[in-house]
């Protein structure tokens, strides 16, 4: 798998070719970290949203962050204008936060062009590059693409997401590493979590890595380093199975594992929201 980051130079050199698509992934709630807050709307020019909670989320699901259908995946992209020859790149206005949980719902609908702009959204602003206050609309600043043509081209990888019975079968697998991105103190139970009904604790046999340890600034960690963090965590165990709070800071660490030279990484969507509400499964403290 090739690298899955562009930087803001590489962005801004491409940022009118024709194939490229722009989107905006970042969220309302930040939660794990002191959120970077705006006086008013901003974004990079020729920018698109991608609404992870909304759009691009099954609200038909119990889960707090479910990923989208296969066909509501390609309707929403389609309406985005991208088609099988885009190139893909997405940001948040966090830095990395949720632009990798945008870049995975691509990667598990089986959308290989796409990355992340490292550093994102503040990355950009602190170099001074040019900014908008305003989207790119459809039907005025581009137009809707095929989506009957997407479907023919795109397939679902079911191999890069668990639900919970999946990871549950992996617990005693010498094989497998179940990584676990939300702060120590949560992950130890310390705390009481955010989500009411939601026990305390986690996955037994996880290992903590907060999302944070994977960042240098708004940027992922360069890969040596997130080589040496990784192989420090888990050694070799070729299958690393990733959850959080609710599916969405865990794809940092995915995006970090990707970028590490990994490929092996699965996703546990419903991650502790999903595993600390149901009473029928075990649980470490």
């Amino acid at each position: 798998m090739e690298y899955p980051l562009v930087s803001t130079q590489w962005l801004e050199a491409h940022l009118t070719s024709p194939d490229l698509v722009l989107l905006d992934a970042s969220m309302a709630v930040v939660l794990g970290k002191e959120p970077i807050v705006y006086s008013e709307p901003v974004c990079i020019p020729r920018s698109r949203r991608f609404d992870v909670e909304e759009d691009f989320c099954d609200k038909t699901s119990s889960q707090t962050h479910a990923l989208p259908k296969f066909e509501q995946f390609v309707e929403g992209i389609a309406k985005l204008g991208i088609s099988r020859n885009s190139v893909v790149v997405i940001y948040d206005n966090q830095g990395i936060y949720s632009s990798p949980r945008a870049w995975w719902i691509f990667k598990v609908m089986g959308f290989h062009r796409v990355y992340v702009l490292d550093g994102g959204l503040p990355q950009w602003m602190a170099e001074d590059r040019v900014t908008s206050s305003r989207y790119q609309e459809e039907g005025i600043d581009y137009g809707a693409s095929d989506s009957e043509e997407l479907t023919a081209v795109l397939e679902y990888q079911p191999a890069k997401v668990m639900d919970a019975e999946a990871v549950l079968a992996k617990l005693d697998d010498s094989d497998s590493a179940i990584i676990d991105a939300r702060g120590s103190a949560r992950f130890l139970g310390q705390v009481s979590e955010p989500r009411p009904g939601v026990r305390s604790g986690h996955i037994p046999h996880s290992v903590n890595l907060p999302f944070g340890d994977v960042l240098n600034g708004f940027k992922i960690k360069d890969v040596a380093e997130l080589v040496k963090l990784f192989q420090g965590l888990v050694s070799d165990k070729p299958l690393r199975i990733f959850s959080c709070g609710s599916g969405i800071t865990a794809c940092i660490l995915i995006l970090a594992s990707v970028a590490s030279g990994h490929t092996d990484a699965v996703l546990y969507d419903g991650s502790w929201a999903d595993w600390g509400s149901r009473n029928d499964l075990p649980i470490e403290r």
